[in-house]
């Protein structure tokens, strides 16, 4: 778990990375309407979580250095407390148990927010803010700037406006030792949910009844929502990248591919399996999973610190092609079909992504213009994959047939540590688990 003392620190992190006399506002998120009078699961905005962990709509931080304060100084703005109104929508911290729990130097309510936001942007240098995140947001923000520069005789609003956002995921990128603890367990949960999936198959269920599989598996875990829209496609739904529908029943003989994760603690886990609904590949569907996780256990076996995913995606597609030739998917040479990208037809998505508090993390792929080097502490997915297309010129029985193998990674000091392997992904682990249902 991610403590008190940990947020703070964060905080402080923050503030070190500010010039004298700066104040740094960051909104948190809202409810967002589901349907007319109701809304979807509250669900905090990250960059606002990674620094408070306080999980209520409509709050703001607030981190000033200015040398008024005698040192750092940390604000909240939050939901008042309302007995009438936690009645009907759930407690509210409240101003008062905000600096008494979460020890903030001052706390404020949301019905004051125009005058303290006027408050502590007076007489900063420096105004660190996520501009254009938040509409409304901005707006607070910018008639808070125009009462200040409009202030008779003194112009009191920060002379500068800087994207405060670089440096919040810049920090976000590289987890803690707390932080990976959290998606450990993440992954474990998904693991488990996917090995429960596929015990589940057989021929004739349906996309949704191993939707909800997985999603019982998360939330019997204390994970009450998955990371990002479960991939749940059979047959050549799997050819759909981020198929979602969910709706189909799964003929037999079909391939399964299942992207899922688990949510735990504002942490996402992210794995795809790919699995026969019947518990065994056919030659032609093991030939073209052989090569997929050939190819992602070369790109695990690459992906250490000082590396590059261009550089491991290269070879990747190098082995991809090489076998795609060989199985008479690509009639050209091998130096032709990478010479003219005609892998692409078959894999058209990139290798890998950050991994955090959103499913697709916060970070700079590239530095001062080059592949940015994997570091210690980085968490990222691997996810090669092949999406063969049903069309007349592909040979019968590999039409239809989309295959992909994802597992999450933290990058150590010494290589990696694949946080997913709970879930099997050989031929054989997976025909043998399968056997047990």
């Amino acid at each position: 778990m991610i403590t008190l003392k940990q947020y703070r620190q964060r905080q402080t992190r923050l503030l070190a990375k500010l010039p004298e006399n700066s104040v740094c506002v960051i909104p948190g998120a809202d409810l967002q309407t589901r349907s007319r009078d109701t809304e979807f699961g509250f669900r905090q905005h990250s960059d606002f979580w990674y620094l408070t962990g306080f999980n209520e709509p409509q709050a703001w931080l607030l981190l000033s250095n200015h040398s008024r304060y005698g040192g750092d100084c940390r604000g909240l703005v939050c939901l008042p407390k309302d007995p009438a109104m936690e009645i009907w929508h759930g407690r509210r911290l409240g101003p008062e148990q905000a600096v008494h729990e979460l020890k903030f130097d001052e706390a404020y309510s949301t019905e004051s927010l125009a005058e303290v936001l006027t408050e502590w942007l007076a007489e900063h240098d420096n105004l660190y803010f996520p501009q254009g995140e938040f509409p409304d947001a901005d707006d607070a923000i910018f008639d808070a700037l125009s009462v200040l520069r409009n202030t008779p005789k003194q112009n009191k609003a920060p002379s500068a406006i800087v994207d405060c956002r670089p440096l919040i995921h810049d920090m976000r990128l590289r987890k803690s030792g707390e932080e990976i603890a959290v998606m450990r367990t993440a992954a474990e949960v998904s693991a488990r949910a996917h090995c429960r999936a596929m015990t589940f198959a057989h021929s004739g269920c349906f996309e949704y009844q191993l939707e909800a599989e997985i999603h019982h598996e998360f939330a019997m875990a204390g994970a009450r929502y998955p990371a990002y829209g479960t991939i749940v496609g059979g047959g050549e739904n799997a050819c759909v990248l981020h198929y979602t529908e969910n709706q189909d029943a799964i003929d037999d003989g079909s391939l399964i591919l299942i992207d899922a994760g688990a949510e735990y603690n504002g942490y996402a886990a992210d794995i795809t399996r790919t699995f026969p609904v019947n518990g065994k590949f056919t030659p032609a569907q093991a030939a073209l999973y052989q090569l997929v996780l050939d190819s992602q256990l070369l790109a695990i076996e690459q992906l250490v610190p000082g590396a590059t995913l261009p550089e491991v995606t290269k070879n990747v597609v190098n082995v991809l092609t090489q076998g795609l030739c060989q199985l008479g998917l690509l009639t050209e040479s091998v130096d032709d079909a990478l010479a003219n990208q005609s892998w692409r037809r078959f894999f058209m998505h990139g290798l890998g992504h950050y991994l955090g508090l959103d499913v697709h993390d916060v970070g700079e792929y590239t530095q001062q213009g080059s592949p940015r080097q994997l570091e210690a502490g980085m968490v990222i997915t691997v996810e090669p994959g092949l999406y063969i297309p049903n069309e007349p010129d592909i040979a019968a029985e590999f039409r239809g047939t989309g295959i992909r193998i994802e597992d999450n990674l933290v990058i150590t000091a010494t290589g990696n540590e694949v946080l997913t392997d709970g879930a099997p992904k050989t031929i054989e682990g997976i025909e043998a688990l399968m056997e047990q249902s």
